[in-house]
């Protein structure tokens, strides 16, 4: 059974103007719907479901407490919103309520060029923070797709996934300490340790970690102490071409198992991702009609570093059957990275017809000695589903390196799927959604993680967690959301996790 909310009315309006200010709580349907919405296929057909009751945005870690606790007292639901970057829900209102944007919250608070730390509101835009560490020499070491229009606060919520992890890891490597307002407006500070700049102590639990990844489900993050780097002398891309994913596929695990200490990304391209790369107008990179899979790298350190590195992986590639693709390409493709975080109007109907679309990106992380068959069966329930609906368009993999520190093991394995989402109707959002669970299906499977960074609060996803968290960890989760949301307000109904409240949960 479902919780039983509170309606925000006038009274809670005039209440949390006290505490924020009347022009920081907004009300206007447009100001409510666009905060409803995420740049991945949504049920538009029923798009009313997802609008919050009002949209409120806090400038201090305070007057994050006093709506928390406002939210308390009236039983209303609060989910917390950065740049609503994510690809998977986790910003999505599921019950209505009070939707917490964070955004006012943009200061850099220190920076410790001594200690290299830079502490900060979590608000912040990874673009910005990264600007301002620059004009200091300094370097933030983050680099997701979307890089340009995210915002601290929600990597963090995410647990969020860099494509240069090999050196300097992912977003949970990367956060220190950080400022948590729990679900009841309690302010607490967690990290390695007591103190603000430890990276690491044997203190105490690890309890930092439970709000990296959280969705908003734990409490918000007001502030954070990050990790920061030295700018690298030398950043070296370099592209390699290969007649079939087989081989490309064995050279991966070569390079990944090398032991270069500079090596930031390997990714690699399957058959159907150069398809598409050649068929699409904006994506488009000219590759000769012989090369079938690709592996891009990108190194980052000293100029004596990089130079031997790049020596070693150029005989590597040689050896496995690789062609150099030119400093042009790699330099190039390397720096628009960003640049494709969301292609509209590029699927493709059965036919041929150019769709207007959105993207659905799946991102599991799947072992090395798992992909070939992963690949295989994923293309295929692509196939099938599109086939029967015509509203999918298989756009091809990556499977990029994803063990922080280390870019051997388990991959991040995307399969990007374009969906007419102005064709979706009831019918066609469950045929959706079926795909996704068999996807995640295989994954579960071959012994992988449903979502290696995105989070799993997607319908087809979200169903499996108790599937994938067995042996005690899923009900753990439920203790845990239990004890510290006692009345269920943060982010309701992601992770599954309002059966916590209508059952009796133990160990």
């Amino acid at each position: 059974m479902q919780a039983q909310y509170s309606k925000v009315d006038d009274k809670v309006i005039n209440e949390l103007a006290g505490v924020v200010g009347e022009k920081n709580v907004r009300t206007e349907l447009h100001q409510r719907a666009i905060r409803a919405a995420v740049p991945v296929p949504f049920p538009l057909h029923k798009w009313e479901q997802h609008v919050p009751d009002v949209v409120v945005l806090p400038g201090s870690t305070e007057e994050v407490a006093e709506v928390l606790k406002i939210a308390n007292k009236y039983r209303i639901p609060v989910v917390p919103r950065a740049g609503g970057t994510g690809l998977n829900d986790g910003a999505v209102p599921l019950r209505k309520g009070i939707l917490l944007d964070i955004k006012r919250l943009d200061q850099v608070l220190e920076i410790d060029d001594v200690n290299m730390t830079v502490t900060i509101q979590t608000g912040i835009n990874n673009q910005e923070l990264s600007r301002t560490l620059k004009r200091y020499g300094f370097w933030w070491p983050f680099d997701p797709a979307s890089f340009p229009v995210s915002i601290v606060g929600g990597n963090i919520g995410t647990g969020a996934w860099s494509l240069i992890s090999g050196i300097s890891g992912h977003i949970p490597d990367l956060v220190i300490s950080m400022t948590v307002v729990l679900p009841t407006g309690k302010i607490i500070e967690v990290g390695e340790s007591g103190a603000r700049k430890i990276r690491k102590s044997s203190t105490g639990y690890r309890l930092k970690d439970l709000f990296i990844g959280h969705q908003g489900t734990l409490g918000v993050v007001t502030e954070a102490t990050l990790e920061m780097f030295p700018r690298p002398e030398a950043e070296f891309p370099a592209f390699f071409a290969y007649d079939s994913f087989e081989k490309a596929w064995k050279n991966l695990g070569d390079m990944t198992r090398s032991f270069l200490r500079t090596m930031a990304a390997a990714v690699l391209f399957d058959e159907e991702k150069i398809d598409y790369l050649r068929r699409d107008d904006e994506a488009y990179i000219p590759l000769p009609k012989n090369v079938r899979s690709v592996i891009a790298t990108c190194f980052y350190g000293t100029e004596a570093e990089v130079s031997a590195a790049s020596k070693v992986l150029f005989k590597i590639v040689k050896e496995g059957g690789g062609v150099y693709l030119g400093e042009e390409l790699s330099e190039g493709d390397w720096a628009s990275r960003h640049d494709r975080y969301h292609l509209a109007l590029h699927g493709r109907s059965p036919k041929g017809e150019v769709m207007p679309s959105s993207w659905h990106c799946e991102d599991a992380a799947v072992l090395y000695s798992e992909l070939p068959e992963v690949r295989r069966k994923w293309h295929a329930l692509v196939k099938e589903y599109r086939e029967k609906y015509g509203i999918f368009d298989d756009c091809g993999m990556f499977m990029y390196n994803n063990n922080p520190f280390k870019p051997w093991g388990d991959f991040l394995t995307e399969i990007d799927i374009f969906v007419a989402e102005m064709e979706l109707d009831e019918e066609k959002w469950r045929a959706f959604v079926e795909l996704k669970r068999k996807i995640s299906e295989v994954t579960l499977e071959h012994n992988g993680s449903i979502t290696a960074c995105h989070g799993a609060t997607r319908p087809g996803d979200a169903e499996l967690i108790p599937v994938e968290l067995k042996n005690g960890m899923y009900e753990l989760m439920k203790l845990i959301k239990k004890s510290l949301d006692p009345n269920n307000i943060m982010n309701p109904g992601k992770f599954g996790l309002d059966v916590a409240y209508t059952e009796e949960v133990r160990l």
